[in-house]
């Protein structure tokens, strides 16, 4: 093998921080690639040195790998790491930089081809000895064999994008009459996302968990598992938590897992880190899913319950070296437990809808066995062309429940303003009982966290009356600072206590309302018919204690230009304050000028100028985050113009369509 000393990690965000950090702690000099919004990310700023690959769209910069190995050879990088997402999995990619006379810090190009297609994988797998799902890969692909061979399986039935990942492609069908929209509906699905329309069918395991192995492989034939991670917890076929160990597995069950997953590397001759995923039946059966051919995003897991450092593993691999540690000096090494979360930039509330912008302000939480993987701080833009996922929160405890509680505060203390995150839903889950007793399987969301149970969530009149004392002292804070003031007479007023309006909105809720000061540190209101009273204490660094008749807490909150967001008690949102703002015209879209919600890339246009629509119909289709949003008409009307076309790169606010309403149209 060749040696080297010098890594170009060709990916963005957190990952690319954490792997120039792991290749700078092992001695390497490294090198960062960005595109233009990546310009003053923290990745590049941690680099040695960084090189501008391209514009934002990821087709334009991170997976031009053409613009990746031209980066590495001009700046002298004899390496080249993926991390994951992207190029990671890119057999071509791989060759192109063993060509390019680099160094593949990942498994050979043979082993990635052969992982992953999921019907070559699972022939594979069945040929080694690994125990599978029993389904369907066969090269007939037409509708009519593919309904044959479900209806032989027996619903419910997986129809899965044989190319596929991220849970696109992937249909669950529990009705034989839904059989063949749901297959034809995969097969598009797949072409546009993989293309590729290849589908394959697995019998459906109800109420599973999905634990994966991670296994490690180098190029003297030696290969280890490192232990299971359970990644039950999950969204649209998404991970949202992940723990190691997993609560349902014991020794005797970890070996056998360990054994297959060792098999399954060992039958591709595989080199590096990667992950064969399982599902986990109740009965202790389990079944090969997949192979993920690269590190894994829950890989801290594994780390801190074996301690050791995945990432110098893969440099030490990639160098040509014999893995550093036998499967018994591996096993030996597991202690206590950590979970880990996926902090996103998306609103639940919402229907999970991505979320970019600025971010106002980033405290990320600190204490015993806590880790956080992340590329935020304040200041940073949370850009909408790339993955929603933000941070890793992770902790680690003696055992699970220390671990768990420690999450719990981690969470507590995690403050991200300006863009809106799933950090209350993730606090949410692991606050849950059967998360808690570790009972959660991957039917867990659908079945304790309804969406329209999440979209009713809303600020507390006491969260709000928070969010009108932020902005008080925050104000007084200031002034005292201007003028010199003591923190004794932050808020002092020598008359009676005088009410101070105020308008607050989050979301479509207004909040109307007379705050009530006393001694500048009681303070009393009453918000949607309840009468509340705080007693406050001065504000240090954008946090202050409360005490309440119910209790006391903690506040955390950061001032914005539209108003304030406030964190406390598990709960954060973002206040607009209307105190002194004009009156308001009509509501968003009823003038006839529908927005792009966010920044994104227009998919399909469904509408021309001169076309009646109307009300509710859906008129653009927007791709924001890897999520698509159906924008759709208020009011019924004539369209004026288009604006958009079908690949267009739009902002936030831009007009999209204009239409003429029905009313105005008549008058």
């Amino acid at each position: 093998m060749k040696r080297f000393d010098k890594v170009l990690v060709a990916n963005r965000g957190e990952i690319a921080v954490r792997v120039i950090r792991g290749a700078r702690r092992a001695g390497y000099r490294t090198v960062a690639v960005f595109s233009d919004v990546d310009r003053h990310s923290l990745h590049v700023r941690e680099a040695d040195e960084a090189v501008h690959i391209g514009a934002a769209p990821a087709k334009d910069s991170y997976l031009r790998g053409d613009a990746v190995i031209a980066a590495a050879q001009r700046t002298g990088a004899q390496a080249i790491h993926p991390g994951y997402g992207f190029l990671s999995e890119n057999a071509d990619f791989a060759r192109a930089v063993m060509d390019a006379g680099l160094v593949w810090i990942g498994p050979p190009a043979e082993a990635i081809e052969a992982m992953g297609n999921k019907s070559a994988s699972k022939e594979r797998m069945l040929a080694a000895e690994v125990p599978c799902v029993p389904g369907y890969q066969g090269d007939d692909q037409s509708t009519e064999r593919l309904v044959q061979e479900a209806e032989a399986i027996g619903v419910p039935v997986m129809v899965k994008a044989a190319a596929g990942g991220g849970g696109r492609g992937m249909r669950l069908v529990t009705e034989v009459g839904e059989l063949a929209a749901a297959i034809d509906s995969a097969r598009s699905e797949a072409e546009g996302a993989f293309g590729s329309g290849q589908i394959l069918l697995e019998k459906a395991v109800v109420d599973a968990r999905h634990v994966e192995i991670q296994v490690f492989g180098d190029r003297h034939g030696n290969a280890v598992h490192i232990g299971e991670r359970d990644c039950s917890i999950q969204r649209r076929n998404q991970k949202v938590v992940e723990e190691a160990p997993s609560p349902a597995v014991d020794p005797a069950l970890r070996q056998k897992m360990g054994d297959a997953a060792v098999a399954a590397a060992k039958a591709v001759a595989y080199v590096g880190a990667g992950t064969v995923e399982f599902l986990l039946a109740a009965d202790g059966a389990f079944y090969f899913l997949e192979m993920n051919t690269r590190l894994q995003v829950e890989h801290p897991v594994t780390e801190l319950v074996y301690d050791l450092d995945l990432v110098e593993w893969q440099l030490r691999v990639a160098q040509g070296e014999a893995l550093p540690m036998t499967q018994t000096e591996v096993d030996a090494r597991r202690r206590g437990h950590a979970i880990e979360v996926r902090l996103c930039a998306e609103d639940p509330a919402a229907g999970y809808v991505p979320q970019s912008g600025p971010v106002i302000d980033w405290r990320a939480p600190e204490g015993p066995g806590i880790r956080v993987d992340t590329y935020l701080e304040s200041g940073a833009t949370i850009s909408p062309y790339y993955d929603s996922m933000q941070a890793k929160i992770i902790a680690w405890g003696e055992d699970r429940e220390t671990a768990r509680i420690r999450l719990l505060r981690a969470l507590e203390d995690c403050f991200l303003a300006g863009v809106r995150s799933n950090r209350d839903f993730l606090h949410a889950i692991v606050g849950h009982e059967a998360f808690a007793d570790g009972s959660a399987t991957t039917a867990f969301i659908g079945q304790h966290f309804a969406a329209e149970a999440i979209a009713g969530t809303q600020p507390s009149p006491r969260h709000v009356l928070l969010a009108a004392v932020a902005l008080y002292m925050d104000d007084a804070v200031k002034l005292a600072a201007e003028h010199g003031f003591g923190a004794e007479y932050r808020g002092w007023h020598s008359s009676h206590e005088a009410p101070t309006a105020f308008h607050l909105r989050w979301g479509e809720t207004d909040y109307r309302f007379k705050l009530f000061v006393a001694h500048g540190s009681v303070f009393r209101a009453s918000i949607e018919g309840e009468e509340l009273e705080l007693r406050v204490e001065q504000p240090e660094g954008g946090r202050f204690r409360f005490d309440a008749e119910e209790g006391s807490g903690t506040a955390d909150y950061a001032r914005s230009v539209e108003g304030v967001w406030v964190s406390a008690g598990g709960h954060t949102y973002g206040y607009e304050d209307r105190t002194l703002a004009p009156v308001e015209g009509a509501a968003p879209g009823s003038d006839g000028r529908i927005l792009s919600h966010s920044d994104g890339k227009i998919v399909a246009v469904h509408t021309k100028p001169g076309e009646n629509v109307k009300a509710g119909q859906t008129l653009v289709v927007l791709e924001a985050m890897k999520m698509e949003f159906q924008l759709s008409t208020p009011v019924a009307g004539t369209v004026d113009t288009v604006e958009v076309e079908a690949g267009q790169q739009v902002g936030a606010r831009q007009l999209l369509v204009a239409l003429t309403p029905e009313a105005s149209a008549d008058g």
